[in-house]
């Protein structure tokens, strides 16, 4: 195995993930597994396609998240993914004076209007999602290179959904931090 066969097939599996989920566009920024540092040049990156899509919505993964419990430390690409996204979304995405090259490009500032960040353990927004975890767990199988034949991945995924729920008015849920930015 290579690092770039492993791209290839990690873009593969994303799509398929994607595909099921009904999502009609996947980017990639061509960084390799385990290098990614919230740099100004992968926030510059993330601004514009923030400008470029012009998203309502923004989900990344919770860079304050740096362990959970004794058994999980959380992987440094997220980490760096979600720093680089909030810095993107503010001050990038909505300020002329920030990225004036992407002003040349054509792209607008762009206001986005909510964040939800995943894997938080500090959630303060939940979401049922007892129509649609069969789907997320599909969509999940198809990352093979990552959870290869984990015989217990739905398993873990219900009982992770269901202590996401405790307190809540719906069995399962996904837990996110959120923040509602402009009306």
């Amino acid at each position: 195995m290579t690092a770039e066969r492993l791209a290839q097939i990690r873009h593969a599996e994303q799509r398929a993930a994607a595909m099921k989920l009904g999502v009609k566009d996947v980017f990639f920024l061509g960084y390799d597994d385990g290098s990614l540092q919230p740099t100004l040049d992968l926030r510059r990156q993330i601004t514009r396609w923030i400008r470029r899509t012009k998203p309502d919505v923004v989900m990344a993964p919770d860079p304050t998240r740096r362990w959970t419990g004794q058994r999980y430390i959380n992987h440094p690409d997220h980490r760096a993914a979600g720093d680089a996204t909030l810095d993107a979304i503010i001050p990038g995405s909505d300020t002329r004076l920030v990225f004036p090259e992407l002003l040349d490009e054509g792209l607008e500032p762009h206001q986005v209007r909510e964040i939800y960040l995943t894997g938080s353990n500090e959630p303060d927004a939940w979401v049922d999602i007892s129509d649609t975890i069969d789907l997320k767990i599909e969509a999940l199988r198809e990352h093979k290179s990552q959870v290869g034949e984990w015989s217990e991945l739905e398993q873990t995924i219900r009982e992770r959904a269901a202590e996401m729920a405790k307190g809540q008015d719906f069995p399962v849920a996904e837990g996110f931090k959120y923040f509602r930015l402009h009306e």
